[in-house]
């Protein structure tokens, strides 16, 4: 499969959806002030708000069983199938910010940088004492 032929499946509308800002929750009705609360928590993205389980979305102050039902449902819709092949996964990823270490070195063997959102330890072995 190429990327036209992938682009052009139906379900290309929702293949940016994996790094998507909370803020577009709202187009599904979602409240600011909730996807405020959000952000104040780092969930950031619809992908993080559908991982993130029930019960720790409702430890978040403010948000309800009825809020958090309704969050998890807009981002279900928001998202894409469940099932996808890794060159639609690569084609996702694209439109993920890369961002610079600093090193064009580690940048290379990371394929470009770190992902926007992403945690990364960098460690060396310890020398022999």
């Amino acid at each position: 499969m190429n990327k036209k032929e992938i682009d052009s499946s139906p379900d290309a509308d929702q293949s940016n959806t994996t790094c998507q800002s909370v803020d577009e929750l709202q187009s599904q009705g979602i409240n600011v002030q909730d996807i405020n609360k959000l952000k104040a928590t780092g969930i950031c993205t619809i992908l993080a708000v559908s991982q993130t389980t029930r019960r720790n979305l409702l430890k978040i102050k403010g948000l309800s069983e009825a809020k958090v039902e309704k969050l998890k449902e807009a981002a279900a819709k928001m998202l894409p199938p469940t099932f996808a092949t890794a060159a639609e996964i690569g084609l996702r990823r694209e439109c993920c910010v890369m961002i610079t270490t600093g090193s064009k070195t580690v940048d290379a063997m990371l394929g470009g940088g770190s992902l926007k959102d992403e945690i990364a330890c960098f460690a060396q072995p310890n020398p022999a004492r």
